[in-house]
């Protein structure tokens, strides 16, 4: 939907199981269509799609995207944000790292990025700026050289040549948001303005970067690594590095206590890594690759005591925790902080919330949709507090 200061507000639909074109679609009629009628009945209504390599080559065929289009326009939709962070499978199956493959260093990831802004300017309004998420380089396990390091930034430099001769055709303004997130090559700000540095480097004259390459701002991954939003938000804007999306996302966040270990073994899936980034007494940061190795630790490594845990799993934004465990809203809340003084920082917005299926049954009692009306409610009043949320 259509907010104050040309914001756009969005659920991205990889909550929604589906990899083929026409389960996709399905999943738009059934779910979407339910929340769009209890959350924005009488406006135009924003679509975060999510898209993975074999419905993107579905999708491109002529005749449904021509079809898609007709859709959109008869029920008041409309697409101004694909996620092109997961390639492949992202349900039911294990993910884990595979999620990042294939990673910036191979073509694979170029030509998908490529075919996803191609869909994405055919279906945005008049006026809309375009945007599509993907994967942070890469998974750090991955990297082993600067072979790879060098290649990768050379498919970027092609993405952003492909971005800027649509922007060119079409006169659609279109960015691309690397997201960073634990345990991966860009992991926090520090190492993002890092890469970006490298990047121009390499093309000291050439600005189109800062115009087609940006960040996308997940709250939860970066709440994960103990980063002030306000900081964080301020670094990548002194940087001149775009804010092309801001994920609207919360992780949890414990003090790992004998009982609380054991609480959290419910949260331990098959399916999504749970990075844990833990802080000790002395503010000194312990990362684990996942949340089995983090409950497989001992309560205390030699000296060292843990003083909290966050877990990259994404919690409902309605949801806030009682008892044994909390959660990282206060970095959502600052970023809208952020963007309340800054509102022109960045005018895509997405409630991102991928783990229904794995949730504990305790927290999904109801359905996807009642989940994600309640989900744009809590959302809304939050923007409506920070003078954001007014309909345009």
């Amino acid at each position: 939907m259509k907010l104050q200061h040309g914001l756009h507000l969005a659920y991205c639909t990889n909550i929604h199981r589906g990899e083929s074109w026409e389960e996709i679609f399905q999943n738009l009629k059934q779910h979407t269509l339910a929340v769009r009628h209890r959350v924005a009945p009488e406006q135009p209504y924003a679509i975060g799609l999510r898209l993975g390599y074999a419905a993107a080559m579905e999708l491109n065929q002529r005749a449904k995207l021509e079809a898609f289009k007709r859709w959109l326009e008869e029920n008041d939709c409309y697409v101004f944000t694909i996620n092109g962070f997961p390639y492949g499978t992202f349900h039911g199956v294990r993910v884990k790292e595979d999620v990042y493959r294939p990673d910036w260093t191979t073509p694979e990831r170029l030509e998908y990025t490529n075919l996803l802004f191609d869909i994405l300017v055919e279906l945005l309004p008049e006026g809309v700026e375009g945007s599509v998420s993907s994967v942070p380089v890469s998974y750090k396990e991955f990297i082993t050289n600067e072979r790879q390091l060098k290649a990768a930034r050379k498919h970027l430099w092609k993405c952003i040549d492909h971005i800027e001769q649509l922007s060119a055709r079409t006169g659609k303004k279109l960015h691309l948001g690397l997201e960073p997130e634990p345990m991966c090559y860009l992991e926090t700000t520090l190492e993002t303005v890092r890469f970006f540095d490298q990047m121009r480097g390499e093309r000291k004259a050439d600005m189109r970067i800062e115009e087609h390459l940006g960040v996308n701002y997940d709250c939860c991954h970066l709440a994960v690594e103990y980063e002030n939003p306000h900081e964080a938000l301020g670094r990548l804007v002194n940087h001149g590095i775009k804010v092309s999306k801001i994920h609207l996302s919360s992780a949890l966040k414990v003090r790992p206590t004998p009982e609380v270990r054991q609480a959290l073994a419910k949260y331990a899936d098959d399916v999504y890594f749970h990075q844990v980034i833990e802080r000790r007494t002395g503010g000194s940061l312990m990362r684990y690759r996942d949340l089995p190795d983090a409950l497989a630790s001992g309560a205390k490594q030699g000296s060292h005591v843990p003083e909290e845990w966050r877990i990259h799993f994404h919690i409902p934004l309605h949801h806030l925790p009682v008892g044994l465990f909390d959660s990282t809203t206060d970095h959502l809340l600052g970023t809208l902080d952020f963007l309340k003084a800054n509102p022109r920082l960045c005018s895509h917005l997405e409630m991102e919330t991928y783990t229904w299926e794995v949730m504990p049954e305790s927290m999904k009692q109801r359905s996807v949709v009642d989940q994600l009306a309640d989900e744009y409610q809590w959302t809304l009043e939050q923007l409506d507090r920070h003078g954001l949320a007014q309909h345009s």
